[in-house]
């Protein structure tokens, strides 16, 4: 509990951390109440095409269809963020659990696993995804194994790593005098001391399969049914110069959420690891 109070308060010492902690919990929230905020459907027509913005009714203007920017945006949030989340939890789980065995029994098993995860990483990860996606119907479905699949290696490598350092300390080897099992010892010993850079990873992760996911919807690769981000900046690039809040508003809402993703992920790294940051200074 003292532990996780000196933490928080090294976090709030970070204005940055706390202005984008500040943005995404605004960015959440929008998300998780937007059939509140905004009950219609985005897709609905809402008025005349090419409306600017500030417009009576339509702060951020209509889109080449008459549909509102705003709603658009909205519920876009949640689609974002749903894949952005839920992507980078898979690619954690895959990641760890691969990393830990490796890091834990080294050898043969850490040589076989560390080959597999530098196959993936010669992989251009973007042209990757789009292949995966392309092989499967486009979806939301693919799109969060597209960027599972492609984002899982760095987070191995990190808590391979992480147990190589820290299988030699007396802790780990009290608790393999004791008999407990390698599961035991690599998920209630090693790995809970090793979450602190994972966490981190997995913060700024989350930004990165944001951005994965804005360019698959981009380039028409996103789920049809879905209204997101990426989709209203594709939607918008034939129409970009004449007009420019059709894309503009969206680019605006990755930004900063991207942003205030990475602010967070620094505060965190700060705050977790207080030795490094004093070094740095």
């Amino acid at each position: 509990m003292i532990a996780s109070t000196s933490v928080w308060r090294r976090f709030l010492r970070n204005k940055g951390a706390v202005v984008g902690l500040a943005v995404l919990s605004v960015i959440v929230a929008v998300a998780v109440l937007a059939p509140v905020i905004y009950p219609a459907s985005p897709w609905d027509l809402a008025g005349p095409p090419f409306r600017r913005p500030l417009t009576p009714g339509f702060a951020f203007g209509t889109d080449t269809m008459g549909r509102d920017i705003v709603g658009g945006i909205i519920h876009g949030a949640r689609v974002s963020l749903l894949i952005g989340f839920v992507a980078t939890l898979c690619a954690v789980i895959i990641g760890v659990a691969l990393g830990a065995v490796a890091g834990y029994h080294g050898g043969v098993v850490d040589d076989l696993l560390m080959r597999l995860t530098e196959f993936f990483q010669t992989i251009p990860s973007f042209v990757f995804a789009v292949v995966l996606v392309a092989i499967f119907t486009p979806g939301i479905q693919s799109i969060v194994v597209a960027i599972a699949v492609v984002s899982w290696p760095p987070v191995a490598r990190l808590v391979r790593g992480e147990f190589l350092s820290l299988r030699t300390r007396e802790f780990v080897q009290s608790s393999v005098t004791v008999g407990h099992s390698s599961l035991h010892i690599i998920f209630r010993e090693i790995l809970p001391n090793a979450m602190s850079p994972i966490i981190v990873a997995a913060s700024l992760m989350i930004a990165t399969a944001i951005l994965v996911e804005s360019s698959l919807s981009f380039l028409g690769l996103g789920d049809p049914n879905l209204m997101s981000w990426g989709y209203m900046i594709g939607a918008a690039r034939t129409v970009v110069r004449t007009a420019w809040w059709i894309s503009f508003f969206p680019g605006v809402a990755i930004l900063l959420t991207v942003l205030a993703l990475n602010l967070v992920g620094e505060g965190l790294s700060d705050a977790l690891n207080p030795r490094l940051s004093r070094e740095a200074r």
